[in-house]
């Protein structure tokens, strides 16, 4: 599918999610973020995708928000439609059903790596620089960046990059756990789709499952794991199945305790 600023490829078993501005380096604005739901619902509605790879077009990856799309707002409308409509996109990125790897062909500054941080799997081109920049601008990370980042990568380093200003090449990015591998310039999406393989090759169910509770584990989304993993639970037991039989029937449910 194509959109406009954001693809969808559906290659086999692999989605390939492109973010496509990159005459602004991706940065991203309101329809952007809309159009990256659109990619999440694609995704999840096609039970054939076992992994999703997530890329940039052009020279970067995402050089984060669209300064023009937000520098005019209000404090309410800036706190309203953009960062918290921001958050519900990347939580809908970082919670999906399939396994997300982020192929980094290029920067990926503050809401471009938080956009990155949404990935389960981040592979980076040896050429790129990874920040949080935002405090330079008097502003501060919106996208989950003091959040989502502090508990995937650790506080310590997200401090460096947010008080700090730091910004780390690819090489030292991936000595601090902020990326997963580095590839040589132009080789991040052919990286990604060999490691997309290789998840795709194993069991689906158990990768799905995997991914919720290694993010219980981690103190992310709770409460929607929890709940997934006992509804896909109940859902395979015969008292349900007698549940829905009874009332279909309007009769009494006899159960047995039967899972």
């Amino acid at each position: 599918m194509a959109d406009g600023t954001v693809r969808v490829e559906i290659e086999g078993a692999v989605a390939v999610i492109t973010v496509a501005r990159p005459g602004k380096l991706n940065a991203l604005d309101i329809d952007m973020l809309k159009a990256l739901t659109a990619a999440c619902d694609e995704v999840e509605a096609n039970a054939a995708v076992r992994v999703a790879i997530l890329t940039g077009e052009g020279k970067a990856f995402s050089a984060g928000g669209d300064i023009k799309a937000w520098g005019g707002m209000s404090a309410n409308e800036f706190g309203h439609a953009w960062v918290r409509f921001g958050h519900r996109v990347f939580e809908r990125l970082a919670t999906l059903r399939v396994p997300l790897i982020a192929a980094l062909n290029g920067h990926a500054l503050g809401g471009g790596l938080e956009l990155a941080g949404t990935a389960d799997v981040r592979i980076a081109e040896e050429h790129i620089k990874i920040g949080l920049p935002e405090t330079g601008l008097g502003m501060i990370p919106g996208w989950s960046g003091t959040q989502r980042l502090v508990k995937r990568f650790g506080p310590q380093i997200v401090r460096r990059m947010v008080l700090g200003g730091e910004m780390f090449t690819a090489e030292e990015a991936r000595t601090l756990g902020l990326v997963d591998a580095v590839v040589e310039t132009g080789g991040s999406v052919e990286a990604a789709k060999v490691y997309a393989a290789r998840v795709a090759s194993r069991g689906p169910a158990a990768i799905e499952i995997a991914k919720l509770m290694i993010a219980s584990a981690n103190g992310e989304d709770n409460g929607t794991a929890v709940e997934a993993l006992g509804s896909i639970l109940a859902a395979k037991t015969a008292d349900l199945k007698e549940g829905v039989a009874a009332f279909s029937e309007k009769r009494p449910a006899q159960f047995k305790g039967e899972w």
